[in-house]
Formats: structure tokens, C-alpha cells, sequence
């Protein structure tokens, strides 16, 4: 992943830590103060450091390329013309993103990027004139050509007309909804923190930790938090046009950084660019701006070096960059921080050092971020080692590129290069920054919070959802790093991100164009939301899972995951209850625990019985026992039929990605067929199958059959994950869109009230899905 550094590097800090001489070594080794280890790295940090990541940072440019920006063009341009008007857009922003200030290829993109946004209004209900009208703007703002103004003139009728057509709908629209919705009591604007049937609890063993003050039941919105900084993750996904002529074999790629609005994370796409890089990208002039204040004015220089020093460092950097000096010599003050760290023995992040009430858990919280634990001892030190000379290298990157940041200019005077290339008053106390950023990149091994959001993986013109969690974002949240970890957790965590975190309902004011502008300029950025999964009584901790669940991994695996990264043996319920023969660890044949810790089988069948097998005490490592007949199965034997059934399910959705269905049908019904001969209907791996035969079918418009095989695979989630589990939900809602598609009336008002219930329990009565479930209801009783 793109959380560590590159690999060159990586590779050149470990030979520079084997080079180092063996009382250098040791000095290093035994510090044991974030302070002294930075100091000493900044001694061992020289210009060839220096020299080395400029090198490897060639093919990582962010400068602004004419050449670029027009292949971009032409990219979208082949998209346009292709009617993938989704891709265009992405191509012509693209170009934006590379196009130098006033030149002719940034007046182009903006002009064309018009037209494309101009069509997918037509066909996308996130997509407003006014974003076309805006990009009008633009490439008249910048000297459109005065011979082709009349296009752009004629988009701008077209799109007003649109503009005015939508805002009636809107309006009428609305008061329907209110008379429809009226008496009901949604969830009301997002109030962040802990709710009040919560509260903050302590103990030498837990350190700071969160625990139920009263009943909260299940479903109960327990805290609302957002980060005090995140990084987007660089990445490549799909991206489907809509209304566009599909070609699977030539897919349109883009990043998620190319995605996203590189502060707030929204979804766009009409990016405002930074002025001076090509990389970084925003959902507005607003988060632009606030961006520019609080972090990319020192980032934006060091664009490249960030990219190969990877989203660890970029986060640390941005975390006390924000923070600035003030901040960050009031966490230090010993007066806040009597104890030394003491030595964690539970499975809190959060650092055990000081009371339960010094700090004040919100979003823009430094000091609950600065006193997370950093287990500056636990990592090893090669470990240490990279990360301390990666912090040293950034700093003096950034000390040659500018004077230090507003915040942390202590004289309050301009300052000026010296003889050296380097800033005169980043020396005395700015030293401060590379040590609170090293002792930020060692918390967020263990403190960084993965933010995941639903992607459509489905077709364009898919009739059934089909959707991933996928990872966009590593952030830090000061309220959430209360919670401790558990395998089995009593809580659910949902992200959203942009406008699409704030309730919406109000009127449209006379100026809608300055409406939609303010409504981005408002965004409330990315939020997560803490709900109860179950209910949690009053005096229990609650938990959530740092990321091995207990549905998913056996224990051994689980157990060292979380000690290879977080520094402690788990023994939470799932641990505990779980069995010697779940450790077996081979793929897909261990036991798991439900969300209740009770224990199912393995999921595997005798070849002679039918009966089922289990992991054979006697034999450990070599294979399984049928418990009625006594058969014996080597681990090998299972491993190899596992993974030719597998092949066979991949090989089938790459076909139905290939638009063949009907030839992924029948390689799906001969593995089921095979499959049905060592695994239970409630293994995982049956589940899968059955799933991608549900899609296969339903691609071919066979409702009927995919729905009998959705219901099979929902009953393998439900076995997996539990009766109230998220997944669960997400499988019964495709089951919901079946039963429609396919006229089963009965069938479908009978599913859509668990789905119902589930989804309120862990997204809320605001999700978009519930919306789309009541309309089909509405739709079913006529």
C-alpha cells in the first residue's frame, strides 16, 4: 500500500541503517524520547539523503504540462465522441489539473469539460446546470476564442432553460415530500462528539476508553466524529459512464485522488485545481482556499517528495501543520502531562499517561490527538530508523522550500533565504515540527482510521446494485481512537463524505445559483457515524474492530495481526470463545464466529457421509475428521479443491464482465455442482457462487432464478455474519431490486421491512437506499 514509503526508499534507509557504525547504531537504538530520536536523525540526514529522493522522485511530477493537459484533451474528446460523457468530464479535468494559468489548453478543457457536464444533466440527477454554466464562466474568465463565443452562448440558453425546468420539478417535488413525510421524525442535523448516554471512562489497564452510561439500544447513534486530518489514497478504480456505449475491453481508469476533493473528500466531478501543482484538487474554491491556508501552501512544493515518502508521512506532516506551534508546546506542557508514558497492557490506542478528563474529544481536538499512544519501543529499530530519516529528509526539504508556516513564525517578520539556500528562523524552537511529526507517523500505525465508502461495481445499466467497500482515505479521528478493539464489536461505523453527511430538505432561495455555490462551499467534509449494533447495557465498553473481525479470520491470524501492528494479544469475547481447532488457518475451511461468539462449523462436507468435518486434534496441520464415519481428509486435498473452485468463480465474473453471461452460467452451474460435494449451502464460498449466479441470471433478465440463488447466498451471509449483520442488509436489498424487477410482489413487500430494519441499524433513516426501498413499496401497493 501506499501507506509506507516507496520501496527504493524503504530499501535505501534499511542499507543506510546496516552502514551505520555500531556505537551510532546503539546511540540510536537506546533513545528512548521522540524528541532526542528526531535530533538524531537530523545529525545522520545528510544532502545525499537529500539528492537520493529527488531522484526517485522523476516519475512522480506534479509541475503543470501543457503537453499533458492536451493529451488530456484528446483524451476526452475520444470519450465525448464515444458518448461516455462521464469519462470525458474526467479526462477534461484532467487536463484542467495540467493546464499552466491563462493558457490555451486551460481554456479548452473548461469549455469542453462544459459540454460534457451540459449532456450528463440530461441523464445523471448529480449533475446540475449550474456546474456547466460555471465552467461557461471559466473559459470566458480565461479568453475563450471571440469567433466561438456563440457555442458557448447557446450552451448557456440551454442550460438556464434546464436550470429553470429543474427548480420547479424540485419545488414541486418537495411539497409533496412534506405532505408525504409529515408527522415522521428523521434524524436531525449531525451533532458531533459523544452522545450522552456514553461517556469516558478510565483505568490504568484500558487506558481512556468509552463505555455505555445507560441502555443504548440497538441501532442508537452513539458518536458523530470527524477527522482532524486525512490524505487521499492513490489509487486506481473503475469508473462506468453513464449512458454511455459500454466497451469492457477498453476501460476508462482514474485514481481516487483524481476522484475526490483533496480536503473534504467529496465526490466531483468538476475539481477547482491548485494554481501552482497538477496534483492536488478540490470540490470548491472554499476547500481550495482552506486547503491553501492550512496545509498545501507548505505541500504543495513538496508535492513529489510527499508522493514517494507515502500517505503516513503526508498525514503526519498535515496533522501538525494544522496543529501549528501554539498547540503543540501547550501538549507538551508538563503540567498536562505529569506521568511518563506508561506501558500499554490493554488494547486501547489511546495513551494511558494522564486522566481521564485532561482532554477534550472533537474534531479539531490536538491535544486527544497528540497524547495517542506512540509505542516509540515497540517498533523495531529498522523500523524507527526509516521512519525518524524520513521525517528528517522531509524537514529539510521543507526548511529549503520557503519560510516557515504562519503558524509557527515565531518573530511575525518575512524572512529571507540565507547564504545556504535555507530559512534563518527555522532553527530555535521549529525544530518542534519534525518532532511532532515523527511522533505522529509512530501513532498512525496504530491510530489511522481507514475511511471506506460503497463503489458501484455493477454495470452503468445494471438493474440490481452492485457494490465493494473500497478504501479512499487514511484519517485521523481525535473521538473514534477512544474506542478499544474487539473481534466480535457491539458497534458499526458508516462514512460519508461532502454534502452527503448534512440533512437536506430546505427550499431552493430565488438565486439558485448562488444557492448550489454555497451549498459546496459548505460541505461538511468526510464524517463517520458510531452506531450501537446491538444493544449495549450500562457499564459495557464499546468496542469496535480495528479490522480482523472474527466473521472473517480465525483467530491465530487475527491474534497476529493485531499484535504485529497494534502491540497487544487480543482477548476479547471472540478470542476467548473460540476453539483450538479454529486456528487451523487453512483458506476458507477455519470455523468463525458469529456476531453472538457462538461458534459455526466448518463449513466442509465428508465425501462418504455427507456428514460434516472438523480440524482433527489429533492430527494438527494434517487435514480433517468426519466426526459420524471417521473419514479422514488431508489439508492438502481440501486446499487444492478450494482453490480450483475459486479459479472456476473467477474465471465466471471475468466472463460476465466480458458481457458473456450465458457462458459464466454454465461454468458456475458445473462448479456448483462440484463445490456441492465438499461444502455446506452455509459455507462462504457457496455463498459467493450462488451470488454470481443470481447476477448471471439476472443479466440475462431471468428474475425468477436469480432470486432463488440470491436467497441461498443470503443465507450463507446470514450464517457468516449474522441475522443483523450490514452485509446482510446489502444482500437483502439485491434481493429486494429481484423480487421488483421480476413483478413477485408478495416476495418483495415480504423482504423490504428486514431490509428495512437493517439498514436503519447501521446507516440510519437518512441512508439513500431506504429511499429507494420505499419507493418500491410505494410502487408494489400501488
Amino acid at each position: 500500500m501506499m501507506d509506507f514509503p516507496c520501496v527504493r526508499w524503504q530499501e535505501y534507509a534499511a542499507q543506510k541503517w546496516v552502514g551505520l557504525e555500531p556505537e551510532l547504531k546503539e546511540r540510536f537504538t537506546s533513545l528512548h524520547d521522540v524528541d532526542d530520536v528526531f535530533k538524531c536523525s537530523l545529525t545522520l540526514t545528510t544532502e545525499d539523503d537529500l539528492d537520493f529522493v529527488q531522484s526517485i522522485c522523476t516519475g512522480h511530477s506534479v509541475q503543470k504540462d501543457t503537453e499533458q493537459a492536451a493529451k488530456c484533451r484528446e483524451r476526452g474528446n475520444s470519450s465525448f465522441k464515444s458518448r461516455d460523457y462521464t469519462a470525458a468530464a474526467m479526462h477534461y479535468s484532467q487536463g484542467i489539473c495540467f493546464a499552466p494559468i491563462s493558457s490555451k489548453q486551460l481554456v479548452s478543457c473548461f469549455a469542453n469539460r462544459s459540454a460534457a457536464l451540459y449532456h450528463l444533466q440530461h441523464i445523471s440527477v448529480s449533475v446540475f446546470p449550474q456546474e456547466s454554466l460555471e465552467d461557461i464562466d471559466e473559459a470566458l474568465k480565461n479568453g475563450y476564442p471571440s469567433h466561438l463565443l456563440h457555442k458557448l452562448e447557446e450552451r448557456r440558453t440551454q442550460c438556464l432553460k434546464h436550470l429553470s425546468a429543474g427548480q420547479k420539478a424540485k419545488e414541486a417535488h418537495h411539497n409533496t415530500a412534506s405532505k408525504n413525510h409529515e408527522g415522521r421524525d428523521p434524524e436531525g442535523p449531525l451533532t458531533f462528539g459523544i452522545c450522552p448516554h456514553a461517556s469516558v471512562g478510565f483505568s490504568l489497564e484500558k487506558g481512556r476508553h468509552l463505555v455505555a452510561a445507560d441502555r443504548i439500544a440497538a441501532g442508537d447513534v452513539i458518536l458523530h466524529d470527524r477527522p482532524y486530518s486525512c490524505v487521499l489514497i492513490p489509487g486506481m478504480e473503475e469508473v462506468k459512464g453513464k449512458g454511455a456505449r459500454q466497451n469492457k475491453e477498453r476501460r476508462v481508469l482514474f485514481g481516487m485522488e483524481h476522484r475526490r476533493c483533496h480536503r473534504c473528500l467529496t465526490e466531483t466531478l468538476r475539481p477547482v485545481p491548485c494554481q501552482w501543482c497538477s496534483y492536488s484538487r478540490y470540490c470548491s474554491t472554499s476547500c481550495q482556499r482552506d486547503a491553501w491556508e492550512e496545509h498545501h501552501r507548505w505541500e504543495c512544493p513538496l508535492g513529489a517528495d510527499l508522493m514517494v515518502m507515502g500517505v503516513m508521512s503526508q498525514l503526519a506532516l498535515r496533522v501538525t501543520l494544522k496543529a501549528g506551534l501554539k498547540n503543540i508546546k501547550m501538549a507538551r506542557d508538563p503540567i498536562r502531562d505529569k506521568h511518563t508514558e506508561s506501558e500499554p497492557s490493554c488494547l486501547n490506542r489511546e495513551s494511558s499517561d494522564s486522566s481521564p478528563c485532561h482532554t477534550s474529544y472533537c474534531s479539531d481536538s490536538y491535544l486527544s490527538v497528540f497524547h495517542l499512544l506512540h509505542h516509540l519501543d515497540h517498533h523495531s529499530p529498522g523500523l524507527r530508523f526509516l521512519y525518524a530519516v524520513t521525517v528528517a529528509t522531509l524537514y529539510l526539504k521543507l526548511i529549503k522550500a520557503g519560510p516557515p508556516p504562519a503558524s509557527w513564525d515565531l518573530s511575525g517578520n518575512s524572512q529571507s533565504p540565507d547564504e545556504e539556500g535555507g530559512f534563518r528562523d527555522w532553527s530555535s524552537e521549529l525544530w518542534l515540527l519534525g518532532s511532532a511529526v515523527l511522533r505522529h507517523i509512530l501513532q498512525l500505525r496504530c491510530n489511522a482510521q481507514a475511511i471506506v465508502m460503497l463503489q458501484d461495481t455493477g454495470a452503468a445499466n445494471s438493474p440490481v446494485q452492485s457494490s465493494m467497500e473500497i478504501r479512499i482515505a487514511t484519517a485521523i479521528f481525535p473521538t473514534l481512537s477512544l474506542l478499544n478493539h474487539s473481534c466480535c464489536p457491539n458497534t458499526s461505523l458508516v462514512f460519508s463524505s461532502g454534502t452527503s453527511a448534512v440533512s437536506s430538505g430546505s427550499d431552493l432561495s430565488a438565486d439558485l445559483s448562488e444557492r448550489v455555490a454555497d451549498d459546496r462551499s459548505t460541505a461538511c467534509g468526510v464524517t463517520v457515524t458510531v452506531r450501537a449494533a446491538k444493544v449495549i447495557a450500562p457499564g459495557q465498553e464499546i468496542l469496535h474492530c480495528y479490522g480482523p473481525h472474527s466473521s472473517r479470520m480465525a483467530t491465530k491470524e487475527r491474534q497476529h495481526l493485531l499484535q504485529e501492528q497494534y502491540y497487544f494479544l487480543c482477548q476479547c469475547e471472540a478470542c476467548t470463545l473460540q476453539q483450538e481447532e479454529d486456528e487451523e488457518g487453512i483458506e476458507g475451511t477455519q470455523q468463525w464466529l458469529g456476531t453472538d461468539g457462538s461458534p459455526h462449523k466448518s463449513g466442509l462436507l465428508c465425501g462418504k457421509c455427507k456428514e460434516s468435518l472438523k480440524n482433527s486434534s489429533e492430527d494438527r496441520g494434517l487435514g480433517f475428521l468426519c466426526s459420524s464415519c471417521g473419514h479422514r481428509v488431508p489439508s492438502s486435498e481440501v486446499n487444492h479443491k478450494l482453490q480450483e473452485i475459486r479459479v472456476d468463480l473467477e474465471k465466471a465474473v471475468d466472463l460476465m464482465e466480458r458481457d458473456r453471461p450465458d457462458e459464466a452460467l454454465s461454468l458456475l452451474k458445473r462448479t456448483q455442482c462440484q463445490s456441492g460435494l465438499i461444502l455446506a449451502e452455509t459455507h462462504p464460498l457457496q455463498g459467493e457462487l450462488a451470488d454470481a449466479t443470481a447476477r448471471a441470471y439476472a443479466t440475462m433478465g431471468d428474475w425468477n432464478n436469480a432470486a432463488s440463488h440470491l436467497e441461498r447466498s443470503s443465507a450463507a451471509i446470514g450464517s457468516q455474519y449474522g441475522a443483523d449483520s450490514i452485509e446482510l442488509s446489502r444482500q437483502l436489498f439485491k434481493l429486494a431490486q429481484l423480487h421488483f424487477n421480476g413483478g413477485a410482489r408478495g416476495p418483495a413487500l415480504s423482504v423490504i421491512p428486514e431490509v428495512r430494519r437493517l439498514l436503519c441499524l447501521h446507516c440510519g433513516p437518512q441512508c439513500p437506499e431506504l429511499q429507494e426501498l420505499q419507493a418500491m413499496e410505494d410502487c408494489l401497493r400501488g
